[in-house]
């Protein structure tokens, strides 16, 4: 990845390439104003580490958006630069094809973003700290954010703090935790470590054990979507099983990797399954991949009847698992890893995902060489921040998925935790910056923002009874990479709470506040 920071570019072309998108079904949102389309194209490149678009985001490398894209792929149509039938392609000799009398195909907004130092003294200044608080402070007065709130505000490209308003005061942060979380993982292990689940025989004894690696991404499905594959262990253990002449074991299985509890302080709940080293699917009860559901109280042991069941097609007898520990003697016969860390953590930011939260807190302390319990993981996660230098007082973690109420962090530290991801001499935390939901578009913002800033704001929610939260990144209409926190206590309303962030949020995206 380049490591240069990107700025914002104009073109008059662009308003004529808007009012040809207007024209089309589906098209982008008519509340968004041009300079909203030009800005936004710079929030899918968040990380100062990336130099262009193409990244993340519903953004493509040339501003305009792959929901046009994938729109004029629908209508069988095509048009700009990245919109050409050929994926991949700039190729637009398709327009012809189009039916005589249809609107014409979207024309590529103008590339938006170039490095700061490729066109001096074109970027504003940042906004003042009067100018926000101008914008910001009667918004976040309003009574829909409870009693008690603290928010920052920084510019990325310089990590200086712009804006605060009580940043230091320590609040409970529901689920922006994951954002510690995921900064933590990523320092302790690097953005490449993947996690492995393997098969192992035990010599002499025929006893096959399931060595859990603490993968809750681990799927059964027929179609994995590129996630470890359970079905593809048991294809492979079968194989290394027959080649050695063994057709019948004693199945177990292994949980050892992990150490305390299973059950989070919060008791048995639909937000997240029993913290196992070996479950498959999360332990989910029903075809969901995200959100609550019910989970199996015992997710190891219906993992290895999963893999009993997957032998048995091959003709592999096993018995009824049980629990045991693969010592050092056994043989392991086959495996399957994760994807990356990087992939991970997105996933965990994106949906929110409580259990792949509370495994990379368990990671994190097992790579620190932590006890890898819940509250080994957060001391680990604790320990991990403190030595990027970040601001830690006030700070506790009680867990990795901000579920426990005992959890309290700063909005001085969510913002900082942010602009450390987006930092060029730390690319392996950029994912903690493209893993955020886009409003709008994807994970928990999708269903948000539908008359504001949609793909204008990268964020993070949290919310619990009584609690929301929202910290994340957003370009200013002058171009300025910003990273905001807002965390609030004791809201009346859920909902109201969350309209009332969502408008403080898009209030920066529209701030010309130089």
């Amino acid at each position: 990845m380049a490591s240069k920071p990107a700025g914002l570019g104009t073109s008059n072309a662009l308003p004529n390439a808007l009012r040809t998108l207007k024209a089309l079904p589906g098209s982008m949102p008519k509340t968004l104003r041009t300079w909203q389309y030009t800005a936004g194209a710079a929030t899918a490149g968040l990380a100062l580490t990336a130099g262009v678009v193409t990244a993340a985001g519903p953004w493509d490398s040339t501003g305009q958006r792959t929901a046009e894209r994938d729109w004029a792929t629908a209508q069988e149509r095509s048009g700009g630069a990245d919109h050409g039938r050929n994926s991949g392609t700039s190729d637009t000799s398709a327009i012809s094809g189009t039916s005589a009398g249809a609107p014409a195909p979207a024309p590529s907004a103008p590339i938006v973003l170039a490095g700061l130092d490729s066109a001096p003294g074109t970027l504003r200044a940042a906004p003042t700290g009067k100018a926000l608080a101008a914008v910001l402070k009667p918004l976040l007065g309003d009574p829909a954010l409870g009693t008690r709130r603290s928010a920052a505000v920084v510019d990325v490209t310089t990590g200086k703090r712009l804006y605060g308003m009580e940043a230091g005061e320590a609040l409970v942060p529901a689920s922006t935790t994951k954002i510690a979380t995921a900064v933590a993982a990523l320092s302790a292990m690097g953005a490449d470590h993947r996690l492995t689940t393997r098969a192992a025989l035990e010599p002499d004894t025929n006893e096959l054990v399931l060595v859990g690696g603490g993968d809750p991404t681990l799927t059964a499905r027929e179609d994995p979507e590129g996630w470890a594959s359970l079905r593809t262990l048991a294809d492979s253990t079968a194989a290394a099983l027959r080649k050695r002449g063994v057709r019948e074991v004693t199945l177990s299985y292994d949980t050892t990797l992990y150490a305390g509890r299973e059950l989070h302080p919060i008791g048995v709940n639909e937000n997240l399954a029993p913290v196992s080293a070996l479950m498959v699917d999360e332990a989910r009860t029903n075809d969901s991949t995200s959100g609550t559901a019910v989970r199996s109280t015992d997710p190891a042991a219906d993992a290895a009847r999963a893999f009993a069941g997957l032998l048995e097609k091959h003709r592999i007898k096993t018995t009824a698992p049980g629990p045991s520990k693969a010592t050092g003697r056994a043989s392991t016969l086959a495996k399957v890893t994760s994807p990356p860390l990087s992939a991970l953590v997105e996933r965990m930011l994106t949906n929110s995902d409580n259990d792949l939260a509370e495994a990379l807190a368990r990671q994190t302390a097992l790579a620190t060489h932590v006890r890898p319990d819940f509250a080994g993981g957060a001391r680990a996660i604790r320990t991990e921040l403190a030595k990027l230098g970040l601001p830690m007082s006030g700070a506790r973690f009680a867990d990795g998925s901000g579920l426990n109420r005992a959890d309290r962090l700063t909005t001085n530290l969510l913002t900082a935790l942010l602009a450390k991801a987006g930092d060029p001499s730390h690319p392996d935390l950029r994912a903690a910056l493209t893993g955020l939901p886009v409003a709008g578009f994807t994970g928990t913002l999708s269903t948000r923002y539908a008359n504001g800033a949609a793909g204008l704001v990268r964020a993070k929610t949290g919310t619990l009874t009584g609690v929301n939260a929202l910290a994340g990144t957003v370009v200013d209409r002058n171009g300025h990479l910003l990273a905001f926190a807002f965390l609030t206590a004791n809201t009346p309303n859920t909902t109201q709470a969350q309209t009332a962030l969502d408008r403080t949020a898009t209030a920066l995206a529209s701030c010309g506040c130089g």
